[in-house]
């Protein structure tokens, strides 16, 4: 095979695996269920209303989700942006909410609901709403992931950190995907 069609397929390869975020795995011999993830502030992959974005009062949107499957002992939230320059622009990460949790009211502080909260891209703790560069429309995940244990990271852990922790102890996640431009 030639140089430089082996770089970029190589190239290829990479891009995948850093695209994916490095979202964690479920334990070995586990199949990951799914779960739905709903808003009443906008349908899948429509447009997410400028309250919770950097234009308004970058508030975070009310979520529900489904029942978890048994064996659930925590619950964690990941917000990103995938279409960001540098890949995933990691915008909210709340963990350790307790698996009776079905959703989450809008502009809420997960710490309030039992939860910690981790450092997002932006460098701060919490939610920060979708801010992409002007006239750039971007697609922004909203993951709720069961987990088969809470996780050890402490509160203002980093996305890498959070990540790293749920990995080998997922057991289902669900994504709601919105969009948004100014």
């Amino acid at each position: 095979m030639k140089t430089w069609l082996r770089v970029v397929l190589l190239a290829g390869l990479l891009a995948v695996a850093c695209r994916s975020g490095g979202h964690p795995s479920p334990p070995p011999g586990v199949v990951l269920a799914r779960l739905s993830v709903t808003s009443k502030a906008f349908t899948p992959n429509g447009a997410i209303p400028v309250d919770y974005t950097c234009d308004g009062a970058d508030h975070s949107p009310p979520l529900t989700w489904s029942a978890p499957p048994e064996g659930t002992r925590a619950l964690a939230i990941l917000v990103d942006d995938p279409d960001a320059i540098g890949g995933d622009f990691t915008h909210w990460l709340a963990f350790n909410l307790t698996p009776a949790t079905s959703s989450l009211p809008e502009a809420v502080d997960s710490t309030t609901m039992g939860g910690d909260e981790g450092t997002n891209s932006f460098g701060r703790i919490g939610y920060a709403g979708p801010c992409p560069p002007r006239r750039e429309m971007h697609r922004y995940d909203f993951h709720v992931f069961a987990l088969d244990a809470p996780l050890g990271s402490r509160p203002g852990a980093t996305r890498d950190q959070v990540d790293e922790a749920m990995s080998q102890h997922v057991l289902a996640e669900g994504m709601l995907v919105g969009t948004f431009s100014h």
